[in-house]
Order: C-alpha cells, then sequence, then structure tokens
C-alpha cells in the first residue's frame, strides 16, 4: 500500500520535473535562434546591402567583400568565448546566455542604422565591421554557453536528442532569415526598395527579438550540475584551469575542424554559390536553400535520438567517411546543373552526412569537460577553430573562384572532413566515457 501511495507522487515529480527541463530547453533554444537570425540576416541580405556599403563594378567583388567581412568578424569568436565562458563557470550559465543575446541586440541595432557609403564614405564599411564585431563577440559566448546549458538540463539517456536542439534553432535562426527574405522580396518591397533601405528591416526585427529573449532568459532556472560543482569547488571560469585538458583541447579542435567548413559551406556559402556559380535567380536561391535548411533541421534531432541508441562516435565516422567521398562529386555536379530542383536533391544529398556531425557536436564536446570549466572548454577551443576553418570558407571559395579554380575549393573541404575524421576514427565515445558527472 506504501508503494501505490507513493507511485502517483513520483509520477508527478517525473512530470513536472520532464516538463521543467522541456521549458528550459525551449527557451534556452529560443534565444540561440534569435542570436543565429541576427548573425544570419547578414548573409541572407548580402546580396542586396553589398553595393551599399562595398562600391564595385564586380558583383562578385562585392561579395566577396562582404565574405572577407563575415570571416574577419569570426576573429572575435574566440575571445567571446573566453569571456562568456568565463561569465558561465564563473557565475552560472544564466547570466552568461542573458548578456550575450543583449551584446547580439546592440550589433544588429548599429546594422539597422548605419548610412550607406554614398553618405559617409569608409565609415559606413568601418561601422558595418564594428558592429559584425560586436556579433561575432556574442556568438562566441552564446554556443558554449547553450551547449553546456542544454547539455545539463537534459537527462542521460536523451542528451543527444535535446542538445540536438541547438542545431536545429541555430539552422532555425538562418531559416527565418530566409522567411523575412521571402517576405520582404514577394509581399511587401519591390527588388529596388530592398536595395534602397528594405535590407535594413531584419536588423531592427532581430534588435527586438534579442531584447524580448534577454527577459525571457531572465527567467530560466540554474542548472543542478553548476550548482552542485560550486558545493564540490569553488567557481574560477579560469583559462589556466582549462589548460589542465590539454587533450581534450585538442580533440575540439580536431572533431570541428572539418564539421564546421562543412557546415558553413552548405549553409552560409551555399546562397552565394548556388546564385552565381550554378546561375540560379535570386528568387530560386532563396527557395533551394530554403527547403534544404528545413530538411537539414528535421535531421538534427533524428541523429540526435539515434546518438543516444548507438553512440556519438559511429555518427561522427559516418560524417567523415561520406564527406571525404561525397564532397567533391556533389558540389561538381551541383556547379553543372542548372535546375533549381536537382540543386536542392544536392545540397539535401550533402545534409545527410553533415548532419552526422551538426546534430551531435555540442553534446561531444560538452562530454569532454567537467562542470567546472565546461563552458570554457566548449566555447574557447570551438570558437578559435570556427574563426579558423568555418567563417574562412566562404571566401577561400570566392577566392579560388576569382583565380578561376573554383573546384579547388571542393578538394580543399574534403581534405579538411579526412583529417577530422582521423580524430573520429581515434577518439573515444563521449557518450560511453562522459565527464558530465564530474565537476573538477
Amino acid at each position: 500500500m506504501t508503494d501505490q501511495a507513493l507511485r502517483p507522487a513520483e509520477s508527478a515529480t517525473t512530470f513536472v520535473d520532464v516538463e521543467r527541463r522541456i521549458k528550459a530547453i525551449l527557451i534556452g533554444s529560443a534565444g540561440n535562434l534569435v542570436e543565429w537570425y541576427d548573425f544570419y540576416a547578414y548573409t541572407a541580405f548580402a546580396l542586396y546591402f553589398a553595393p551599399a556599403f562595398f562600391p564595385a563594378s564586380d558583383p562578385v567583388v562585392q561579395q566577396l567583400n562582404a565574405a572577407v567581412l563575415f570571416a574577419a568578424t569570426f576573429l572575435m569568436r574566440p575571445l567571446g568565448g573566453w569571456l562568456f565562458g568565463y561569465l558561465a563557470d564563473h557565475f552560472g550559465r544564466k547570466l552568461s546566455l542573458t548578456v550575450s543575446v543583449l551584446c547580439m541586440c546592440f550589433g544588429s541595432l548599429i546594422i539597422a542604422v548605419t548610412p550607406t557609403y554614398a553618405t559617409i564614405g569608409f565609415a559606413a564599411p568601418a561601422i558595418l565591421a564594428l558592429a559584425r564585431v560586436i556579433e561575432g563577440l556574442s556568438l562566441g559566448g552564446e554556443y558554449g554557453a547553450s551547449a553546456t546549458y542544454l547539455s545539463e538540463v537534459a537527462d542521460a539517456k536523451h542528451r543527444g536528442f535535446y542538445s540536438s536542439f541547438q542545431y536545429v534553432t541555430l539552422i532555425g535562426g538562418q531559416l527565418t532569415a530566409i522567411i523575412v527574405l521571402l517576405l520582404l522580396q514577394k509581399v511587401f518591397l519591390t527588388p529596388e526598395e530592398l536595395k534602397a533601405w528594405g535590407w535594413r528591416i531584419p536588423f531592427v526585427i532581430g534588435a527586438l527579438l534579442a531584447i524580448f529573449t534577454a527577459v525571457m532568459r531572465r527567467g530560466l532556472h540554474e542548472t543542478e550540475a553548476f550548482e552542485e560543482a560550486k558545493k564540490v569547488v569553488k567557481p574560477t571560469g579560469s583559462i589556466l584551469e582549462l589548460l589542465k585538458y590539454p587533450r581534450e583541447l585538442l580533440l575540439v579542435i580536431g572533431l570541428t575542424a572539418g564539421g564546421t567548413a562543412a557546415f558553413y559551406t552548405f549553409t552560409t556559402y551555399m546562397q552565394t554559390f548556388v546564385n552565381q556559380s550554378v546561375g540560379l535567380t535570386a528568387d530560386q536561391t532563396t527557395t533551394v536553400i530554403f527547403g534544404s535548411l528545413v530538411f537539414a533541421t528535421i535531421l538534427q534531432p533524428l541523429y540526435g535520438a539515434l546518438s543516444d541508441r548507438i553512440g556519438r562516435k559511429p555518427l561522427l565516422i559516418f560524417f567523415g567517411v561520406a564527406g571525404t567521398l561525397a564532397t567533391i562529386p556533389i558540389l561538381t555536379l551541383l556547379k553543372d546543373t542548372k535546375s533549381p530542383f536537382i540543386a536542392f536533391l544536392l545540397i539535401c544529398a550533402a545534409w545527410i552526412f553533415v548532419a552526422g556531425y551538426t546534430s551531435i557536436n555540442a553534446v561531444v564536446k560538452a562530454e569532454l569537460f567537467p562542470t567546472n570549466v565546461r563552458a570554457l572548454g566548449v566555447g574557447v577551443p570551438y570558437a578559435l577553430t570556427v574563426s579558423i576553418f568555418g567563417g574562412t570558407a566562404p571566401a577561400i571559395a570566392l577566392y579560388f573562384k576569382t583565380m578561376g579554380h573554383e573546384s579547388w575549393f571542393y578538394y580543399y573541404l574534403s581534405g579538411m572532413i579526412f583529417l577530422s575524421l582521423l580524430i573520429y576514427a581515434t577518439m573515444r565515445d563521449t557518450k560511453h566515457a562522459s565527464a558530465m558527472h564530474r565537476h573538477q
């Protein structure tokens, strides 16, 4: 009778716990979506605002200038990973997540009100660069803090599934930017209005969404892992403490390099590639990229849940092998096609293996480090690697294109994935050898 009396209480407790976890994941993920929307609005609207900031007769040169600035902002991401990682490991995940989204709000607002090159000359791209630096700082911190938070609020049996929502919302941010672009293109503005002033609208929307998200994040509860760690070890958020884990730091760099190059190729660079290299119209480009990103979003939780059953390592190896072998054929066929539908299918084919990395890379990194340095351990080496290999991918691709050797980039990307494959094949499976239970 006693057992029967306890069961309803246990069920109620379990339900409350699940409800609390889901609420935390939704709020944390929503903030991640807003941050990435603000960041990707730059890419989605680059075709319209590049002439306003980078005057040149050749549209490829304009896009190259925009891509170089996109890559340059990634240099701030390691600093952001350190700053917000320190806040997350020293003061808590909640504070770090709230401050980072406010920084993104500020950067987006600057872009929205910056005058054009015709009005203030070289000061226009300089101010644009400042705004992107602020956004890069914010995004560098968002990744480590949100990956840590989502991993810590999830239960052990579903950690891969819950953590996959970081990339669901990350890709969702880009989808949201494209939806705004479609609405402005098809419903509200003419192409001339978009080029003249309409490109400012998405950045105003981003700033407002960031303020709303910051208010929501203030209501997040702190993770139990962080609260328990404070009882065991004094929070420091110290780089010196992080350096006690050199093997784990090198693992993050190695497993990220190929994955981040692939991710930014099939998200950020694809919009430029299918428009200028494949030759699709602006409308066709938007439709193809939108459809492929919807497909990619669906894959994330499916792969995340699969990793909870079979482990993280098999998915990483699948990405490494398939990416090494299929990248060159896919990009070659994509370049040669003139069909929007075939282009869509080829990009989706790439996502079938790229999702093997994106869906679980956050949880794999979080499972490498103990609680007291987890946000720093996830954020700093990841941001450094993304700055070198991810943010530069569009600029490298466009540089090869201006040289007349666009296909060189296909081999570069395939080689990067292969180098990461060597890491995947030799690292431990973090699902079975996780450090999530360790606090120091």
